[in-house]
């Protein structure tokens, strides 16, 4: 494993920080994962249960829309019930950004361009002070400012770019800073071109996303072709898989994103075959059923499930915790990457779990006594 380690670090552009809540955004912190509610804000109980079911998953940041007056307000009861940095989604209405400001939004998604007079711009900037809310200017290439896309003919990267800039400037010279920056489009060429020459003009964090993605497969797919663009070359300081699905699928595809590129690590990440006819035992449906059972533990380690011993062992010498598939009803077990014992088909994923489970306490008593012989050390 040593002689390609080196190949997959990924030297991330530098950023200023900001926060969102107590989540840290930019710099060298971890790359939060977002997501948006598509409930009725007005509906707390379905809001709040919708931000839960994100939680369980991994979410860091959660956005919640807040188009009029009794959404705003609503916030402050959704946030008493919650656990992550809730940001207000605010279009136009600046009366609607102060509102959620004072309701206790981690930060406002707001194009202080869209929202009127210099007065108001002020009053909105004042709210955020006050309450030490951040920014995010949120730039989308189906909602360009009238004189750029006179001026550029279409959306374009250029554009997004000048439209980002032009909100930042306002921000700017009322000596705000606290705000980070998306230049969002379907097109994912034009949101990896936008992103890029961004990062190369501003300090700012940049939160990435492939807006109206489309559905599950569709819009994974794309995601993870623009995001994993814009990661690998470093670019992105918190990011929000668009999809026509449930928040926690986001929050599921935007981890797995990370993970693949050794960003961040969360969970069991199962490194599986697509099967074929030497398997020992039906690994399509053994990897769905331990992905459910599994999904609860967020301890980070790996688990290879392998149909046959073509690539199985191999596979098994990086994992935490392997199964090859043998004979006569009977597979290879191992652990740490080593040979450790068989188990019979019909007990296997029994079994498998209840490694797994085992490996996540062992791990996190591992990761405590650390800790607490490092405090004791200092």
């Amino acid at each position: 494993m040593s002689s390609y380690r080196p190949y997959q670090h990924i030297e991330r552009r530098k950023s200023r920080q900001i926060f969102v809540g107590d989540v840290p955004v930019g710099g060298d912190a971890p790359i939060p994962v977002q997501t948006m509610t598509n409930t009725l804000t007005t509906d707390v109980a379905a809001t709040v249960a919708q931000i839960h079911r994100a939680e369980r998953a991994g979410v860091d940041i959660v956005r919640v829309s807040c188009p009029d007056q009794e959404s705003a307000l609503a916030l402050k009861e959704i946030i008493r019930q919650v656990h992550v940095p809730v940001v207000a989604d605010i279009h136009f209405h600046y009366k609607r950004a102060i509102e959620a400001a004072e309701s206790g939004a981690a930060c406002l998604r707001i194009n202080p361009g869209n929202i009127g007079s210099a007065d108001r711009v002020r009053e909105v900037i004042k709210a955020a002070r006050d309450h030490n809310v951040s920014m995010r200017i949120g730039v989308n290439a189906g909602s360009l400012e009238k004189h750029l896309l006179e001026k550029y003919g279409e959306p374009n990267p250029e554009a997004l770019v000048e439209s980002a800039l032009e909100h930042a400037k306002i921000l700017q010279d009322h000596d705000f800073h606290n705000f980070k920056i998306s230049v969002k489009a379907s097109d994912v060429f034009m949101a990896v071109a936008a992103y890029q020459q961004l990062a190369d003009i501003t300090d700012h964090p940049l939160h990435i996303g492939i807006t109206e993605a489309g559905g599950k497969r569709t819009g994974t797919v794309k995601s993870s072709i623009g995001l994993g663009n814009l990661l690998w070359a470093g670019i992105g300081d918190t990011l929000r898989v668009s999809l026509s699905d449930e928040p926690e699928e986001e929050v599921r595809v935007g981890w797995e994103i990370l993970q693949a590129l050794g960003l961040r690590h969360r969970g069991v990440r199962v490194i599986s075959c697509p099967s074929c006819a030497r398997q020992g035992f039906n690994v399509i449906q053994t990897v769905q059923i331990l992905e459910e059972r599994l999904a609860h533990i967020e301890t980070p380690l790996t688990l290879s499930i392998i149909g046959c011993v073509v690539n199985g062992p191999g596979e098994a010498l990086m994992t935490d915790i392997g199964v090859t598939g043998g004979g006569a009803g009977r597979h290879m077990v191992y652990a740490a990457g080593k040979t450790d014992h068989t188990v019979e088909a019909g007990g296997m994923v029994e079994h498998i779990v209840e490694l797994v489970e085992a490996k996540a306490k062992q791990i996190q008593a591992e990761t405590l006594a650390a800790k607490l012989a490092k405090a004791a050390a200092e």
